[in-house]
């Protein structure tokens, strides 16, 4: 079977790091256009607005945006509306409404829209589900801790209203606990640390309430120095599961677990990702799981602000 035709729009540091090297190593898939107004990628035919390459290739299938939320809707509602089928890099958009408008777009048009939750395919998250699926919660805890100036080094987007701040790394810890535990989540209360310089939190903590457990909890911090934290522990009835590295170790009280499905584990995240997407689209489906961000969009309507002192890169 001939790969998919597929245009990449926004050619930044998350395209470049893990789109590009994904498509490149897929049988699937075939890179073969890109949109973007400063950067361009060797060999590729590039354009500078989506409207024009829309135009320009109407061969290209699919169009996987990686632009950052705020603008995204416009893009993917020009490609719907061309009747192309979208992939959408997390957060799948800056507000609910507007991802509740793409799916019934999609929908309309017969066309598959896939919200992408790129932790969820780290290489133990499967494990930690089915681990956790008939046991007793009990208390939940997540640390989520990165350096902003590491991951997005002078990227002033994720600062400004609709990037989110620290819930743009903590909404990949909130994609994980929203698939592996049994029951649903919400929170009951948040305290958000903005720079006095800024429009998005640096800082979050979250008091969440889950079904038998008591005490659970997220810390988020943008500031962290080190090596980043990104874990997530689980006390159950029969132990505590402790998910590290994004989700890609798991413990059982301590002992490591080494998974049945390593060999596909290891792909990768955005390799597993691109392999879903060909899915939905080979059977004309679509996948938008918005419930990471109603935890996010819980945090800013309940969350109490304190302000910090200002940022600058």
């Amino acid at each position: 079977m001939e790969p998919r035709k597929l245009a990449l729009v926004g050619i930044g540091k998350i395209a470049r790091d893990q789109h590009i090297p994904s498509l490149n190593a897929s049988k699937d898939w075939e890179l073969v256009a890109t949109v973007s107004r400063h950067a361009q990628v060797d060999g590729i035919e590039a354009f500078e607005d989506i409207e024009t390459m829309l135009a320009a290739r109407p061969d290209i299938d699919v169009i996987s945006l990686c632009v950052p939320p705020a603008p995204r809707f416009a893009y993917a509602a020009a490609a719907l509306n061309a009747n192309r089928h979208v992939m959408l890099e997390k957060p799948p958009g800056a507000t609910l409404s507007e991802c509740h408008v793409l799916g019934r777009m999609a929908e309309k048009a017969g066309r598959s829209i896939y919200a992408t939750w790129h932790s969820r395919e780290a290489a133990m998250v499967d494990a930690a589900r089915v681990w956790l699926s008939d046991k007793q919660v009990h208390r939940v805890e997540m640390q989520w801790k990165e350096d902003v100036r590491y991951w997005h080094p002078g990227q002033d987007w994720v600062f400004d209203p609709g990037g989110m701040g620290v819930f743009d790394p903590g909404i990949n810890g909130l994609s994980i606990l929203t698939k592996i535990l049994p029951k649903s989540l919400h929170i009951t209360s948040a305290t958000l640390d903005f720079p006095e310089n800024r429009q998005t939190p640096i800082a979050a903590q979250l008091a969440f309430h889950y079904p038998g457990a008591s005490g659970s909890f997220a810390e988020l911090d943008w500031l962290q120095q080190g090596d980043p934290v990104w874990s997530i522990f689980v006390e159950t009835d029969a132990g505590v599961l402790t998910l590290e590295n994004g989700g890609a170790r798991m413990l059982i009280d301590g002992e490591e677990i080494k998974s049945a499905e390593d060999a596909l584990a290891l792909q990768g995240e955005y390799p597993r990702l691109y392999a879903r997407m060909n899915d939905l689209v080979a059977k004309g489906e679509s996948e938008m799981d918005l419930r990471p961000m109603y935890l996010v969009a819980d945090a800013f309507a309940i969350g109490e602000r304190r302000t910090k002192p200002a940022f600058e890169w």
